[in-house]
């Protein structure tokens, strides 16, 4: 142990801080005196003097105004500078926000920053892999990457999702060419290809990508998990790597968005319910407005779940092609399960009105799922609106009418 000299202390005596009890005070080297300390090879940081114990060191890659987020490790050095490297295995905090995403709580802010990025040790000759800056896609894609050297490059797309994006036109032709220019990759590797997830195809160019920086695009497999399989095979896709699927459990995973979306225009819905429901003889009625307004809202709560639930999980089964009318269906179900509950204490054109509200709110609802769906293209989307929209609001204007009319009939 070494021992270094410290030179005199200009303090006050009064102001003596050593921490501890009494006979630690004493022990306290006196002021305005030399004296020595041991110099150690390390600091003990899990006894300090006083206060809390110190927490991990900073990571060396922290810069001011800038936020290292978990998944970097480290930084690797390549010829276009420093590459953040990330890990493959999800943590915690990843999870809980994947699950915030799935109920649509800050899902339009939850994304990475565009650039480049790698895992392993890749060189020239190591894979590209293009992505969305979507975080769900982004931890989709590193977790399926354990063992692999490869760089990935994230596009700016808003925060929206590959195959979203490829259809708002985010995840594009130009966006590409702008990233590949933008980090240099034409001096990071040697070979010149892109591999681009199949659902991104809708946005992209493949022959004016490879026109206006070089790059050849491949086309890789529908979901992520197949990527390693796709990479071991020479780059080429299996007949099931192209093929999209649309489970059960592929449907149902979307329905806590679909609510999400549903949340604030019910609040409103659910006012103007319990607020038409008061309308009687006596001009308003606050327990008609309380004891109808319940059942109105019961007919909405059935026909959200019938349109936003049970459409997309039994999907495949329910008859037509078209959205709006398999939620027609669903919400007929649900209406007269709604009458037949409250039985003979409704009126008739009470039970119309809530027949009707149930009808229209599930079919809205499963028209709103097309959009989420590999069924339907946009302009398919567009046709089923323009065939459904009438309808529903036929439906609401004729259930509005009967339900103010109820109470004088």
């Amino acid at each position: 142990m070494k021992q270094i000299p410290i030179s005199k202390f200009e303090t006050d005596s009064s102001a003596s801080d050593c921490c501890g009890n009494d006979q630690q005070k004493k022990d306290c080297v006196p002021p305005l005196q030399p004296f020595t300390i041991p110099m150690v090879d390390a600091v003990d940081d899990d006894a300090p003097c006083c206060g809390p114990k110190p927490g991990p060191p900073s990571s060396p890659y922290e810069k001011p105004g800038y936020r290292l987020y978990h998944f970097v490790k480290d930084f690797a050095e390549t010829p276009v500078g420093f590459i953040p490297r990330i890990g493959t295995s999800l943590k915690g905090s990843d999870i809980f926000g994947t699950f915030r995403a799935r109920l649509g709580v800050s899902r339009d802010r939850y994304r990475v920053a565009p650039g480049l990025y790698c895992v392993g040790t890749p060189d020239e000759e190591s894979p590209v892999l293009v992505t969305a800056n979507y975080k769900l896609s982004f931890d989709s894609l590193r977790q399926e990457l354990p063992g692999i050297d490869a760089w990935i490059l994230v596009l700016d797309t808003r925060g929206v999702n590959v195959w979203c994006a490829a259809g708002k036109r985010t995840f594009s032709t130009e966006e590409v060419i702008r990233q590949v220019h933008g980090v240099g990759l034409d001096k990071l590797v040697s070979h010149r290809e892109l591999i681009l997830p199949q659902l991104g195809a809708p946005g992209i160019s493949a022959h004016k990508v490879k026109k206006e920086c070089g790059f050849k695009v491949i086309w890789g497999p529908v979901k992520a998990k197949d990527l390693k399989a796709f990479l071991n095979n020479g780059r080429k896709a299996d007949t099931y790597m192209r093929q999209v699927t649309f489970s059960m459990g592929e449907r149902m995973v979307l329905i806590p968005v679909e609510l999400s979306l549903i949340v604030k225009p019910s609040l409103a819905i659910l006012l103007a319910v319990f607020v038409l429901a008061g309308i009687s003889p006596d001009i308003f009625s606050f327990s008609a407005a309380w004891f109808r307004g319940l059942n109105g809202a019961a007919a909405y709560l059935l026909g959200v779940v019938a349109g936003a639930v049970i459409v997309p999980t039994f999907l495949p089964w329910l008859p037509t092609r078209q959205f709006y009318i398999k939620g027609l269906l669903t919400g007929v179900i649900a209406g007269i399960i709604m009458i037949l509950l409250l039985g003979s204490s409704i009126t008739r054109l009470e039970s119309v009105t809530l027949l009707l509200l149930a009808t229209s709110v599930s079919s809205y609802a499963a028209m709103n799922f097309t959009g989420a769906t590999p069924y339907t293209s946009p302009s398919g989307v567009e046709k089923e609106m323009r065939q459904g929209i009438p309808i529903q609001i036929i439906a609401v204007v004729i259930a509005i009418v009967t339900w103010v009319a109820a109470p004088f009939v």
